[in-house]
Parts: C-alpha cells; sequence; structure tokens
C-alpha cells in the first residue's frame, strides 16, 4: 500500500507543480521556484518562534509570506537595473543565510533543522497519517499536495486568459487594463504556496525539479499553452511512476529517481522533439545544404 501512497503523492505533487511551472518557463523565470524554495527558510523559522508548533499550516503561512517578500525584492532589484540573474541569487543566498542565523541561535533545542525544514523524504510520507476521530484518513501529504493542486486548477482556470496575455505580453496585457502586478504577484503566490506545501513531505530536489522540468520538455513539444500545460502534468506523473521503480530496484533515493527520470525524458524530447529537437534541425540544415 505504501507504494502506492508514494506514487500518487509524487503524481500530485508533479501534477501541482507543472501547473505553475508552465508559466515560468514561458516568463524565463525558472529559477524562482529554486530561489523560493531557499528563501523561504527564514519564514518557517519565524512561524515556528511565533507559534511554538511545527504546525503545517502555521508553517505554509510564515513560509508564503517570505516567498512573497521574495518576489518582490527580486523585482525591486531588477527594476533597479540589476540583471535578473544575480537578482535572485542576492535575495535567496541573503534571506537563506538569515534563516540559517536564526535556526542556530533560537532552535537549538528543538527539532526544526535544515532536514526537515527544506529535505523531507518522500518514502516516509505515507507514515504521517491524518486521523480524525479515530478514522485514518490516509497520509498527510496526499490531503495538503491535493489541496493544492485544486487551488492551482482553480486559480489558472479562472485567470486562464489574464495569466496567458501576461506571459505572452505584459505591455498589451497593460494596455487592455488587465492589472499585470497583480497577476505576477498571484502567481507567485502559487508558487511560493506549492514549493512550501510539499518541502517536508517529498524534499527540496522533487519540489524543484518538478517546478522545471516537466514543464520545460512540454516546452519543446508544442506551442500552445494549455497543451504544454497539460504535457508536463503527464510527462510529471510518468516521472514520478517510473522514478519510484527505478528507486525500488537500485534502492536508490526516491526523489532523486524521478528527478533523473524527468531529466532523461527533456533530453530524449531535446533530441527528438518534432518541433524544436536538435536531429530535426541538423537534418533540415543538411537537407538545405545539399
Amino acid at each position: 500500500m505504501n507504494h502506492f501512497w508514494i506514487i500518487l503523492i509524487g503524481a500530485l505533487v508533479a501534477s501541482s507543480c507543472s501547473i505553475v511551472g508552465c508559466f515560468l518557463v514561458l516568463r524565463k523565470m525558472s529559477m524562482i521556484g529554486d530561489a523560493i524554495s531557499h528563501a523561504i527558510l527564514p519564514g518557517i523559522v519565524i512561524a515556528f518562534l511565533l507559534s511554538g508548533t511545527r504546525d503545517s499550516i502555521v508553517m505554509i503561512v510564515g513560509a508564503t509570506c517570505i516567498g512573497l517578500i521574495t518576489v518582490f525584492l527580486i523585482q525591486m532589484f531588477q527594476n533597479s537595473g540589476v540583471q535578473s540573474d544575480a537578482s535572485i541569487g542576492v535575495v535567496f543566498t541573503a534571506l537563506f543565510a538569515v534563516g540559517v542565523v536564526l535556526i542556530s541561535l533560537f532552535t537549538r533545542q528543538v527539532d526544526l533543522d535544515l532536514d526537515c525544514v527544506l529535505y523531507g523524504e518522500i518514502a516516509y510520507a505515507p507514515w504521517d497519517t491524518l486521523d480524525i476521530g479515530g478514522m485514518n484518513l490516509g497520509p498527510k501529504a496526499v490531503w495538503g499536495v491535493e489541496s493544492i493542486f485544486i487551488v492551482n486548477i482553480l486559480v489558472i482556470s479562472l485567470f486562464y486568459k489574464q495569466f496567458k496575455l501576461c506571459s505572452f505580453d505584459s505591455a498589451m496585457a497593460a494596455a487592455l487594463g488587465i492589472p499585470v502586478a497583480f497577476f505576477h504577484y498571484l502567481l507567485m503566490s502559487l508558487v511560493s504556496i506549492t514549493t512550501v506545501s510539499s518541502f517536508e513531505s517529498v524534499g527540496a530536489i522533487l519540489v524543484v525539479g518538478m517546478i522545471i522540468v516537466p514543464a520545460a520538455t512540454a516546452y519543446l513539444l508544442t506551442d500552445k499553452l494549455n497543451r504544454m500545460i497539460i504535457y508536463s502534468m503527464i510527462i510529471g506523473i510518468l516521472c514520478s511512476s517510473i522514478g519510484y521503480y527505478v528507486a525500488y530496484l537500485l534502492d536508490a533515493s526516491i526523489a532523486g529517481c524521478m528527478i533523473m527520470i524527468a531529466g532523461l525524458l527533456f533530453f530524449i524530447t531535446l533530441f527528438l522533439s518534432p518541433k524544436h529537437g536538435v536531429l530535426l534541425k541538423k537534418w533540415k540544415q543538411h537537407k538545405i545544404a545539399v
């Protein structure tokens, strides 16, 4: 039964991350997920210090607030003339360092360290169950990630046209009266919540990898956004399923194998894609030369 839960959790994380990941890839902001994954550390620590508990809801609220501050600071630095990659690097390393210092100063005597707040292990997720009234409702991770997945679906579906236009042509969106800044921060809120909600259960490598790799792979397969989102979700689910069985056979890290399969599918697509494949481009160049 644990096999089923692990694959289900991985598939839900992959699907949820892929939805927001497609918009990040289109906006050339793929690494913002990695930045948020490190920068939210002080938010988790501050939430713990204020509440005295490691309750997931409290952690998510604190981390999401810092995630939005991270995005705001990155945007502010970019508007001030700092290059995009430099802005991301400065903000997430500085905030991550603040989180490390807070942990070393205030949480030495409690179970709150870098491993438990950032690098969870999906293999252990099925054992942390949700019990209500003596009834076992399954792993908490399933309910948590599933809730975020539903929120992502609802928000993206409700504002699909606005997100699409803001991603492809923000100037036109602004000219049409669409509040571009609002939808930018709404998307970043979804990224923050999606990233944070999955950390303790599945680990940072799986979350960050699933935000970037399936969406980047789907980008090579189609030029239509709606198909890109669907393809990225399918790719993410395949990576979760195949990656788990590869990890089982090799007795290796489950999250690592899932992202390894995602990377393998990306490279295969990069060479064989009917639209953007390297081999196709080489063949066309050869044909023109002949």
